[in-house]
């Protein structure tokens, strides 16, 4: 067995923490945000017939994770540049603070998805390997 040089080690640990890190980044910098309202009989419908928890688990959902929320609470900092929404619900798509693209109401689980994949198409650098397929 030879010796292994321990700052070398480090270096190769923190090279590949650095890495990762990255990566991370570059693919959580698109993010599909949901404008909801309490009461809101069509976001109930998409919150019944989709989610949350189902939409994040989509390959549409690993491409641009769901962030849900309420149409009259105050912007969060990085969403200040996402012009009126008037309608709920209203998905929005969101690259680096920048909105790419917007569907408003639902159209109901088949045309939804179709939707968004288009929109997640005009993401820059997208890879186009989501593909949720509904089958009613």
């Amino acid at each position: 067995m030879g010796y292994t040089n321990p700052m070398r080690l480090i270096s190769k640990t923190i090279a590949t923490a650095l890495f990762l890190g990255l990566m991370s980044f570059s693919v959580n910098a698109a993010s599909l945000v949901m404008f909801d309202r309490k009461g809101c009989p069509w976001c109930a419908k998409w919150h019944a017939e989709i989610g949350v928890e189902a939409y994040n688990a989509a390959p549409e959902g690993r491409a641009a994770p769901l962030r849900v929320l309420d149409v009259a609470s105050p912007r969060p900092k990085d969403l200040k540049g996402i012009g009126g929404v008037v309608g709920t619900p209203t998905f929005v798509l969101v690259e680096n603070g920048r909105e790419i693209d917007r569907m408003v109401g639902y159209p109901g689980k088949q045309v939804f998805f179709g939707k968004v994949q288009l929109m997640l198409d005009k993401l820059s650098g997208a890879d186009k390997q989501y593909k949720t397929i509904v089958v009613q």
